[in-house]
């Protein structure tokens, strides 16, 4: 047999069923990492994993807030197909009578009918009724907490003044950590959340290595998103105070994560993807991130809020590279699917494209529109290299209120990443705005919006 033959044949077999890992932060912003450009905060990990795989420029999320954005994860579908967006409350409480709908398919249970193991560590936000938890979504084993670390307030505290304490009581949150629908500590120890979480995780891939079954791992960090936490081994280390100190430890554990595939000799049948539920939150100041050299952040859909860091690892399949090919979280459960040997749905409208062909180096996916949601309205298209606003709000913190825009905003985002220089209606502008147009008009006949689940 030639050499190339063998090669072939290896990537093959490490491509048959592979097992695949997803790490989704919350709240990193586009300018949060070394590899992105972050001139404060030490990522060696995440560097080196964008260094051996492939980084992507031009990625977005579903939403640009927590719920949503998981929920388009998980699902392939825009959150609106599925009611889990709202233009009143923008994600789930404590309180909320709703949830992913029983009825979605995710990721985890598309895979687990063909045979994989799945795990869901970290934080949930998907709802917390029968029907909607982790279990109940297709996920074997679940560790993690179920909403974001700034809800549950313990009464009488002002838990914002408390937010640098390294462990509860003082921290002010009454925050649950949850194994399997079963409380197992309250409130959670958040300084030690990062640490444990990567423990779990670490243990799974051991266990499922063990018995060579084929696994899907959804770790969702907790953090950065504020009160931010550290472990004492990184609590005050970061030139860039707190958020550094938690997306350091993050580096950390993704570099875990990937040791482990390696040591056991699975790397090379395994996809990692490392990214974001959205932009940072930047009324947090110091304490919540950075878009780079992006517009706004997070709770808007100017690309600070929607576009993320986002690096895919598979050593013997991805090739090093940096690609600007626009993709998105969605994508992601069609090429889960794909790559597992399930085929996704044909019951509903599925967003996601799968881009196997790009990971292995084969072929592009085809060029398709990404809709720019607030809620349940459409603020904005792209489509290749431009963008329309019809419709924009600033960030959490900024000056409230929608403004809509006739005629459009229209920008080049390649040549105006920072959507500060606006570009004629007329010309190349104007076949821009028709085709753009036209997308919108195709995506509203398809367009079923879901019960709505926040309100």
């Amino acid at each position: 047999m030639t050499i190339a033959f063998l090669t072939v044949f290896a990537t093959a077999l490490a491509n048959a069923n592979p097992n695949i890992v997803i790490i989704f932060c919350d709240d990193l912003g586009y300018g949060d990492l070394g590899c992105y450009g972050s001139p404060t905060i030490r990522t060696p990990h995440l560097d080196q994993m964008a260094d051996e795989g492939l980084r992507f420029t031009d990625f977005y999320v579903g939403a640009s807030v927590c719920t949503p954005s998981r929920a388009a994860l998980l699902t392939g579908r825009y959150p609106i197909r599925n009611g889990m967006c709202s233009n009143g409350r923008r994600v789930l409480f404590p309180e909320s009578k709703g949830g992913l709908p029983d009825a979605e398919i995710t990721i985890a249970e598309g895979l687990r009918d063909v045979g994989y193991a799945t795990m869901h560590v970290g934080k949930w936000h998907l709802g917390i009724h029968e029907g909607s938890r982790p279990t109940d979504q297709g996920f074997d084993h679940s560790f993690g907490i179920p909403y974001s670390n700034d809800m549950d307030p313990r009464e009488g505290i002002k838990h914002r003044e408390h937010a640098g304490s390294q462990a509860p009581p003082g921290d002010g949150w009454n925050i649950p950590l949850i194994r399997d629908n079963r409380i197992v500590e309250r409130p959670a120890d958040q300084a030690t959340l990062t640490k444990r979480y990567t423990e779990e995780s670490v243990k799974f891939i051991r266990s499922q290595a063990k018995a060579e079954n084929p696994f899907f791992l959804y770790l969702a960090h907790t953090m950065p998103h504020v009160p931010l936490f550290a472990s004492p081994e990184f609590h005050g280390k970061s030139r860039a105070g707190r958020y550094g100190d938690t997306v350091e430890e993050i580096d950390w554990s993704t570099g875990q994560i990937l040791n482990t595939l390696s040591e056991l000799g699975i790397a090379e049948k395994t996809l990692v993807f490392f990214t974001s539920d959205n932009g940072p939150w930047l009324v947090m100041n110091d304490e919540g991130g950075s878009a780079g050299p992006l517009r706004e952040g997070k709770a808007s859909t100017w690309e600070g809020g929607m576009r993320v860091p986002a690096i895919a690892w598979w050593p013997g399949t991805i090739q090093p590279a940096r690609t600007p090919i626009v993709a998105n979280a969605m994508d992601l459960f069609t090429t889960s699917l794909k790559l597992g040997g399930a085929e996704p749905p044909s019951d509903r409208v599925i967003d996601g494209r799968d881009l196997t062909g790009l990971l292995e180096g084969e072929s592009l996916p085809p060029r398709t529109p990404f809709f720019y949601y607030h809620g349940r309205e459409l603020f904005a298209c792209r489509l290749g290299p431009w963008k329309v606003h019809f419709q924009t709000r600033p960030s959490f913190g900024g000056k409230p209120g929608t403004t809509k825009h006739d005629p459009p905003l229209l920008f080049h985002l390649p040549r105006d990443p920072s959507e500060k220089r606006l570009r004629p209606l007329e010309g190349v502008g104007e076949k821009a705005l028709a085709e753009i147009e036209e997308a919108v008009a195709k995506h509203r006949q398809t367009l079923r919006p879901g019960e709505p689940q926040l309100e």
